[in-house]
């Protein structure tokens, strides 16, 4: 666990470095997974149709709903590293 939380951070700290800027449908992913490895299932409320940005990240986050901490930072790190 100790390891995958260091590829993790490592990870997070190469996503801002990435050589080209990913895809919406993949940042939104990158999003998702970070929240789900950090906070777990969304309990937010949803956001209004006015603000289609954090809809867009809300429903996102809430596809991974029950997705476990551990899976989701592993799931992180292989993106992560796919992209650089």
């Amino acid at each position: 666990m100790a390891d995958l939380k260091q590829a993790f951070a490592d990870a997070f700290a190469n996503s801002k470095n990435l050589g080209e800027r990913p895809d919406n449908a993949t940042l939104l992913k990158i999003y998702a997974l970070y929240k789900q490895a950090t906070i777990g299932d969304n309990t937010e409320k949803k956001p209004g149709f006015g603000d289609m940005v954090g809809r867009a990240k809300w429903d996102a986050w809430n596809n991974l709903k029950g997705v476990g901490a551990e899976d989701a930072m592993q799931q992180y790190v292989d993106l992560i590293e796919s992209l650089s």
